[in-house]
């Protein structure tokens, strides 16, 4: 099993190289995914969260109210802190176990939006970072996903630099360009992967 973290800063596209992976043959193991798995209704994680938080970041349906959380926590490093103490044993859990249900052969592919930031990438066998200019990432963000400037540029603030990303990468995906050209980076990439992987058997 050849296991790859994979990140970069929001709007780099990482979820569009997520996916060409999986197509190619990758086992994925999605982070933010889980991350909402943990504190569905019922969990012992969201039972956590509203003991630390107060029952005001759920919605009338019982459902954990992101905005509001995100609101208590977005600009409160401390608060941040706790809600992390929660989900990130919950999620790194979940993910071992997804992990070791993955055949042994397989490349998994761990999509980790914050693995630069939490110092993760010595827990993988080689990391891959999708990397776009900060202009790219501004115009996807307002263009593609309706967000203000303002708010795209505090999202991006918010995350690792593109040159603490750059230096935790085994692999670099470009994607300033087409997507066909995404593509072909892609298909060199997975072809180092199998490669790896076959030669770590």
């Amino acid at each position: 099993m050849l296991k790859v973290g994979l990140t970069g800063g929001i709007g780099a596209g990482k979820s569009e190289v997520s996916r060409l992976l999986v197509e190619r043959g990758a086992v994925l193991i999605d982070s933010d995914r889980i991350s909402r798995e943990v504190v569905e209704p019922g969990t012992p994680g969201l039972a956590a969260v509203v003991e630390e938080f107060g029952p005001g970041i759920l919605t009338v349906e019982g459902t954990l109210d992101r905005p509001a959380l995100g609101t208590l926590v977005f600009a409160d490093d401390e608060r941040r802190a706790a809600l992390n103490a929660i989900v990130h044993p919950l999620v790194g859990a979940r993910a071992a176990e997804l992990e070791r249900a993955a055949p042994e052969d397989a490349v998994v592919v761990h999509d980790v939006p914050l693995l630069t930031e939490n110092g993760l990438a010595p827990f993988y066998d080689l990391v891959v970072v999708v990397d776009a200019a900060a202009e790219t990432q501004l115009d996807r963000l307002v263009r593609l996903r309706g967000m203000t400037e303002s708010d795209a540029r505090a999202r991006m603030a918010a995350q690792a630099t593109r040159e603490e990303r750059r230096a935790v990468a085994d692999l670099i995906v470009d994607n300033d360009g087409s997507r066909e050209a995404l593509v072909s980076r892609v298909d060199a990439v997975w072809d180092e992967l199998v490669r790896r992987a076959a030669a770590a058997r």
